[in-house]
């Protein structure tokens, strides 16, 4: 054999179909790993997720590297000998060629600029995502992108080459590792010089549009977000649906739908203030209903979120000498509690309620919030009863 797998994507990443000879077929489990003589299909590495296709009618359904051998999972086996062609997923490889040449010119923009390295790179099912070794401000994201897409409009040549090892040691290039033996280096003339194993367009109009869509703090740096191309494209139409979707429901055009949801925010949180106080307004009435001096109060209450049972709780200790206890929920999915006093610490008989009723739950020495599960007569007797 030789030393490897002829690697036919470094000759052409355009070439989509070709021939080649099965030189080891191996089951992995419900899969079979094929290797074959040479290939058009790239591995998973650097950042960049594998390619997949077909070998005769057999689905490649991931590819990866192992000692310069390229092995292609597959989801039925191939005779080893067998003369087999293959043709790779065109859309997925170009699409991924457009998400990594655009990629090269937004790291390349950034270390220009603002000399920070690209130190982390992915390409998810969504978005590349690619981290930075330092802060990065929302207007310097501006320029970039700016920068990016003027780099797309000029349609420059994106050059593959592999410099000796004097030539690489004069060459000022990008690169997360110390590299030995052969590099290969992926220039944009004006943008970027780096090395990289990965797929590229052959100019830099063949990416279409460059987007950052978003960026956050992470590990000391920038955690940028982009796409490119037709990922996005879908991205666009897929926020213009959204923003029409919203449009329509808020009866508003699609330039005004922020100041609409503003002001259905604010309509919204006048709502609550106004739900709190009518609530208050209602467990103040239940409060003073309670007999002064009660020792244990238990109340079951529908539809209560746990503040509302907290607020509710703390009013009726002032009602009674022992512990008060409020209730949401029913006997078949279980009940949410608050329980007080103004009197004890309601800690220990918290555990106690919890370890009759299956329930969960803590708090302070004043109040404890948690939940049970148990027919309502018996909670209640149980908490009426405590001494």
């Amino acid at each position: 054999m030789n030393q490897g797998t002829e690697k036919l994507y470094y000759k052409n990443t355009y070439f989509r179909t070709f021939r080649a000879k099965v030189l080891r077929c191996e089951k992995q489990r419900e899969h079979y790993g094929v290797v074959l003589d040479r290939t058009l299909f790239y591995p998973e590495g650097g950042g960049q997720p594998a390619d997949i296709g077909v070998l005769n009618t057999v689905n490649v359904l991931d590819v990866h590297e192992q000692d310069g051998w390229i092995v292609h999972t597959t989801d039925r086996p191939l005779p080893v000998d067998s003369a087999v062609t293959g043709g790779i997923n065109w859309p997925h490889r170009f699409t991924l060629m457009q998400q990594h040449s655009g990629e090269h010119i937004v790291s390349g923009i950034v270390n220009r600029l603002f000399g920070l390295d690209n130190v982390g790179f992915r390409m998810g099912s969504k978005a590349i995502t690619v981290d930075f070794n330092g802060e990065l401000s929302l207007d310097d994201l501006s320029l970039v992108e700016a920068l990016a897409n003027e780099a797309i409009y000029r349609n420059v040549p994106i050059g593959t080459s592999y410099p000796d090892a004097q030539a690489l040691s004069a060459l000022s290039y990008r690169s997360k590792k110390e590299l030995t033996g052969e590099v290969r280096i992926v220039t944009i003339p004006g943008y970027d010089v780096c090395a990289c194993c990965g797929t590229h367009v052959a100019k830099t109009g063949e990416i279409g549009i460059v987007k950052l869509v978003s960026a956050q703090h992470y590990k000391g740096g920038t955690r940028v977000g982009l796409l490119c191309g037709k990922k996005a494209v879908d991205d666009y139409n897929e926020k213009t649906d959204s923003v029409g979707a919203v449009s329509v429901l808020l009866s508003a055009k699609p330039e005004k739908i922020k100041e609409a949801v503003e002001h259905l925010l604010e309509e919204t949180n006048s709502l609550k203030q106004q739900l709190t106080s009518l609530k208050n307004q209602i467990f103040v009435s239940k409060c003073d209903q309670v007999p002064e001096g009660t020792k244990n109060i238990c109340l079951f209450e529908p539809d209560l979120a746990p503040a509302d049972l907290r607020a509710f709780c703390l009013l009726l200790c002032d009602r009674c000498s022992g512990v008060a206890a409020v209730l949401s929920g029913d006997d078949a999915a279980g009940y949410q509690y608050a329980v007080g006093s103004a009197k004890e610490d309601v800690r220990a008989f918290g555990k106690e309620l919890n370890q009759a009723f299956n329930g969960r739950g803590g708090g302070s020495k004043e109040l404890v919030q948690g939940t049970v599960r148990g027919l309502q007569q018996e909670i209640k007797s149980f908490i009426e009863d405590h001494h």
